[in-house]
């Protein structure tokens, strides 16, 4: 008969080296995103992550993994609207981002009212929720209740333990700047309506936390025509 402690700490194993796969993927996303973070954040071993995040029991602390990034200059200014008369010196529509591990069972609108209040407050821009559970029809409407102060995104651990950016078949995707998309679409005398669409629900979408009108340039190769790109408008 198995030894019931070796079962707990091989099933333990597993929920740590799950936990690390998609805390790896979540640091990635936020880098590609234009936020900063080290290269030691980034890419994290597995033993150095059990040593940081794990209890005496082999168990995952979850509440160790929560962690803020800050956007770059370059990202700054990606999101800054170009100066007018009206407004000369315009703010950047970006701020720190906050990420979060949920520990409880159920995602509901209590617990997501409690995570949007703590980012408003806090004045962090965006608020990214890791959950191994599914978010609740509430918990929803919660997050488009704190819309104007902070930009709330949830994720299925499950859906993080692979990268899909890193996915051979998935193409480059570069978010242009308002003043690229600009220049885009007047020099291809273009409505931004008349550009292919891409959902902000897609994965792709998601994983770069594209917003609604943005327009995403997308790199692929060919074997004829080497690289060449596409664009698409997120509705």
């Amino acid at each position: 008969m198995a030894d019931p402690a070796v079962i707990n700490a091989e099933a333990n194993d597993r929920l740590i080296t799950r936990t690390w796969r998609a805390w790896k993927t979540v640091h990635e996303m936020v880098s590609d995103r234009g936020y900063e973070l080290a290269e030691n954040e980034i890419h994290i071993s597995l033993d150095d992550f059990k040593n940081s995040y794990t209890n005496v029991d082999g168990s995952v602390t979850r509440e160790k993994l929560k962690f803020s990034a800050r956007p770059s200059q370059e990202m700054l200014k990606k999101y800054t609207p170009p100066a007018t008369a009206a407004n000369p010196e315009p703010q950047p529509d970006v701020g720190t981002i906050w990420v979060e591990f949920f520990c409880e069972d159920s995602l509901g609108a209590e617990q997501m009212r409690k995570f949007a209040k703590f980012c408003s407050h806090e004045h962090y821009r965006n608020g990214l929720l890791v959950s191994n559970a599914a978010v609740s029809s509430g918990a929803k409407k919660e997050m488009a209740k704190f819309a104007q102060w902070t930009t709330i995104e949830c994720f299925l651990e499950e859906d993080l333990l692979i990268n899909i950016t890193h996915h051979e078949l998935v193409p480059k995707h570069v978010i242009l700047s308002r003043d690229e998309k600009t220049a885009l679409l007047k020099r291809y005398r273009l409505k931004e309506t008349q550009l292919p669409r891409i959902l902000q629900r897609d994965p792709i979408a998601k994983y770069y936390g594209m917003r609604r009108g943005a327009v995403v340039k997308i790199i692929r190769n060919s074997e004829t025509a080497g690289r060449y790109a596409s664009y698409r408008l997120c509705v």
